[in-house]
């Protein structure tokens, strides 16, 4: 099972927003001051949690107090940092290695969509909002949570566009802000009207969304374990607040998350193949495909001219180096699982020079191609990595429990159409792995005990 999350915004979302929700789930405040304090920027704010109601309901209000360095009072100010900066700050901090990629997406994306509104690169971007102390500390901050809460999928729901007018350094703009609207139009979020004239969606809070979310639309199923409400500034005709529905399910779709949509709890927000070719990642040591990742795909129509397996967008990076110690390699799969790869392998190439190198591919979903190249570019000695965006058909899986001798051991079972005759069976690696150290015992006897066992249980069930 998978943590997943869900973020519930009827009255759209903001930055801090998403931190009081994550601080009422639970995350420690102290842990939020004293990671955040490694950015550096401790001597410009101090953050404080505040129990406030909205509508009767009580919700957590975080305050981003910003100080003046030059008289150390109270002084509302925004920063005026570009992006490289930013980044910069966030490489430094040692931070987790998922939020720090994912801090890093979610600055980049909202780079792109201002850069795409005023029609400049987005490491020219003269940040205001973005560049603003208060915002590092809600995007970092946000990313912080996620990553202690050990969430693997975050989901959210559709987005209320809002109305009016608001001011901004360009003069009055229209709401949505221009921004927003284009981060919307990058990832085809879903909006609506909920008919109150506010600024409901900030640009903090659709980039940390559009980066960081799997899908927008309905919950996932998940069995729900815990609700953080996140409330904004003012008193709206609905409860102003966002809702983080945080639970356990299958986890359809990839995400930024931790350990992704691996079966087998390995790392990666939508982890799912496992190779044992070249020098590859594999996880289970059994056949390629982890998840079934349908949340984004499509079923296609099961008549006899065509074929009733799933359709999905898989987005592939590549890069090759040469020049890379090769000790790097097995940390550097390890980086980019946590951040949501789905696969990750090497194949030896000769290149220019007649250097012997490596080609190094990484597949993930569309949302996660963004921190896995984070990672690439951090991680390795790479100049440059090509992006290409893909269709593939995966079969339809299921996860199935039995109870072996040994203990409890989870049985993925494939089919090519959800009601279709069985074609692979694969007992997960990592139970088999546990238990065959727990008992101290190879990992086959174990492994072949829970294909005995489940062929044998549904014998029993079918007969």
């Amino acid at each position: 099972m998978k943590k997943l999350a869900y973020l519930d915004c009827p009255t759209g979302i903001a930055g801090d927003m998403c931190l009081g929700a994550l601080v009422d789930a639970g995350v420690p405040l102290p842990y939020l001051i004293k990671t955040l304090g490694q950015l550096g920027i401790e001597d410009e704010y101090e953050l404080q949690a505040e129990t406030v109601r909205r509508n009767g309901q009580a919700a957590i209000k975080i305050h981003v107090h910003l100080i003046s360095v030059r008289t150390g009072t109270a002084h509302q100010h925004n920063s005026t940092r570009h992006l490289p900066e930013i980044e910069q700050m966030i490489q430094k901090a040692d931070l987790p290695t998922r939020a720090t990629a994912w801090s890093l997406a979610v600055f980049r994306r909202l780079a792109e969509a201002e850069g795409a509104v005023h029609g400049i690169p987005a490491d020219k971007v003269h940040f205001h909002e973005v560049g603003a102390t208060d915002a590092i500390v809600d995007i970092v901050g946000t990313c912080l949570g996620l990553d202690w809460l050990k969430i693997d999928h975050l989901y959210c729901s559709a987005l209320p566009t809002g109305g009016g007018v608001i001011r901004a350094a360009h003069g009055q703009l229209p709401v949505p802000a221009p921004a927003v609207l284009k981060l919307f139009e990058i990832r085809q979020v879903p909006i609506y009207s909920n008919g109150i004239q506010r600024e409901l969606v900030t640009p903090t809070g659709a980039a940390i969304a559009t980066a960081l979310a799997v899908d927008f639309g309905p919950p996932p199923a998940m069995r729900l374990q815990r609700v953080g409400l996140g409330a904004g500034g003012r008193e709206l005709a609905l409860p102003n607040m966002v809702r983080l529905w945080i639970g356990e399910g299958e986890g359809e779709g990839g995400s930024g998350g931790d350990r992704g949509d691996r079966e087998d709890g390995g790392a990666g927000g939508a982890g799912e193949e496992d190779l044992e070719t070249h020098h590859h990642a594999s996880r289970d040591g059994e056949n390629g495909e982890e998840q079934i990742e349908n949340r984004k795909s499509k079923v296609q129509d099961s008549s006899p001219a065509q074929s009733p397996l799933i359709e999905e967008p898989i987005t592939v990076l590549q890069t090759q180096v040469d020049d890379l110690n090769p000790q790097a390699i097995g940390y550097l799969f390890d980086r980019l699982f946590e951040v949501g790869a789905v696969d990750v392998f090497t194949q030896p190439v000769g290149m220019k020079k007649s250097r012997p190198g490596f080609l190094l591919t990484v597949l993930c979903h569309p949302p996660q191609a963004d921190c896995c190249e984070t990672v690439l570019f951090r991680e390795t000695t790479t100049l440059g990595v090509r992006r290409s965006l893909q269709q593939r058909h995966i079969l339809h899986r299921e996860m199935q429990t039995v109870q072996t001798p040994y203990g409890e051991v989870h049985i993925k079972v494939a089919r090519q159409s959800q009601q279709g005759p069985i074609l692979n069976v694969h007992p997960e690696y990592e139970d088999c792995a546990a238990l065959a150290q727990q008992h101290h015992l190879p990992w086959r006897e174990v492994h072949w005990t829970a294909l005995q066992v489940w062929r044998q249980t549904r014998q029993l069930f079918n007969s």
